[in-house]
């Protein structure tokens, strides 16, 4: 299948020619005819497999072809950084098109609101907006989606556990009743379920691989005591070829470590985190993507909605306690077919964690045994109590075989991959706190706009001001 099967308008053909898209993937070939035959539809698919482009094409092309243009369609994003990249993506593909569109997100200063509101009132085809912002735009009467003709909810899984399920039926309130409503999730929990009757029509469904990583992954993990993870984090940047590199820790606060860590160490390392400001973070976004910086440290904010290609190596300096986080994590590298590698660290208290993990994708991860620096680790023995103060024996453990992609390498048998790059992080950062995974709380704020001003626990017990996400 090519993207020329779909009919779309020569226009939108030259742009994605342009762009460099040749055939469609599995969630774009099953989700394109569906939406461009005026479907309600459910997509479960995850991270990295093409979703956006599979509802913003047939949209494209139906504005292409509108009798009247006016505001079509609405894109509710959960953060400000996915509403973003939405709206380049939308650029990409319209470019020989002359359609319209708008992010429209909190965070930002007064300049910024009024930007967002000039805009919306000069006219666009496509909005892509956070649920706080849009509501304060709603409730100003600056936005009206009287001739609204398509509604899309991207990382519907995402707001709902960041406490945006209110919401979301509040601003259905204000959208006209006939219209075509696209709900796209990574995963499919009994509140999507519960979301999607509420507001779909006879929806159809397409489920892809839900909460199994790409093929492309080569996933590996070490057994460690804390202590021991810097000197296999050394290891792994030392071993594994990369060119740029995310490392994901669970809670804020050993983000900031590791970040003094590696700057101490003279890394081309950036933090990123929801203490910054916003122009920061999109500042480091902006770098990253450029390979300005090759080294990014964050939290689960990081793991979902974030697009950024070349990404060949994902480490876990520590095990997330939600399975299906640990899956949009390693989803930032092998993206569009590309391969990539992921190395968890385990220490004793994340065992049952990364148990839990290898029963939803029913595979087995190797557990490579540690570099002789960092001398001997735990046993891999997830179902037992152990006695954390304590130096368990063994080193690398684990269950022989199984789970190793591109060579299907098993326990203790994990091959040197080159020396690349060189660089090396004297990581002595105590990691592996204790998650503390609380209900997102809700908290009403009183920034200017009306954005989301939500104290939500994201995975790992990181607490995360949205600042209106």
């Amino acid at each position: 299948m090519t993207f020329e099967d779909f009919n779309f308008d020569e226009k939108l053909l030259d742009g994605l020619s342009s762009m460099g898209y040749t055939k469609p993937t599995p969630i774009q070939g099953q989700a394109i005819p569906m939406i461009l035959e005026n479907h309600d539809l459910i997509a479960c698919a995850q991270t990295g497999t093409g979703k956006t482009a599979a509802y913003i094409l047939p949209i494209l092309n139906k504005v292409l072809h509108a009798d009247h243009r006016h505001l079509n369609t609405l894109v509710i994003a959960p953060t400000r950084e996915l509403a973003q990249q939405i709206d380049q993506q939308i650029e990409g593909f319209a470019y020989f098109l002359g359609v319209s569109s708008i992010p429209v997100y909190g965070g930002g200063d007064g300049a910024t609101w009024d930007q967002q509101r000039k805009a919306l009132e000069q006219g666009a085809d496509i909005i892509i907006a956070t649920p706080g912002r849009l509501i304060a735009l709603l409730a100003a009467g600056t936005i009206k989606f009287d001739h609204l003709e398509h509604l899309v909810l991207d990382e519907a899984d995402r707001m709902l556990d960041m406490g945006f399920y209110d919401d979301i039926v509040k601003i259905i309130n204000y959208l006209p009743k006939k219209r075509q409503t696209l709900l796209f999730s990574a995963t499919m929990p009994p509140k999507i379920r519960m979301l999607a009757n509420k507001i779909l029509t006879e929806p159809k469904e397409i489920n892809i691989a839900i909460a199994k990583p790409a093929a492309g992954i080569l996933q590996q993990a070490y057994v460690v005591h804390d202590a021991q993870k810097g000197a296999v984090l050394k290891h792994v940047l030392k071993t594994v070829p990369w060119k740029s590199v995310i490392i994901f820790a669970s809670t804020k606060e050993t983000v900031k470590k590791l970040d003094v860590v590696f700057q101490k160490g003279g890394l081309n390392a950036r933090a990123f985190h929801s203490d910054l400001e916003q122009q920061e973070r999109e500042e480091i976004l902006r770098a990253f993507k450029n390979k300005q910086v090759n080294m990014l440290i964050g939290t689960d904010v990081l793991s979902r909605g974030i697009d950024v290609e070349g990404i060949s190596l994902v480490i876990n300096w520590d095990v997330p306690p939600d399975p299906e986080d640990y899956v949009h994590r390693i989803g930032r590298t092998a993206r569009a077919e590309t391969t990539g590698t992921a190395v968890t660290l385990i220490n004793e208290r994340d065992q049952r964690k990364f148990y839990s993990i290898e029963t939803l994708i029913d595979s087995v991860i190797p557990k490579l045994p540690l570099p002789p620096e960092a001398g001997e680790g735990p046993a891999y023995e997830p179902q037992k109590k152990k006695n954390i103060s304590g130096h368990g024996r063994g080193g690398g453990g684990g269950r022989p075989g199984g789970g190793g992609r591109r060579g299907g390498q098993g326990q203790g048998h994990g091959r040197p991959r080159g020396e690349a790059n060189g660089n090396g992080a004297n990581a002595n950062a105590n990691g592996g706190e204790k998650s503390d995974r609380r209900r997102p709380k809700r908290r009403r704020g009183g920034n200017r706009g009306g954005g989301d001003n939500r104290n939500t626990g994201n995975a790992g017990g990181n607490t995360e001001n949205k600042g209106a996400a």
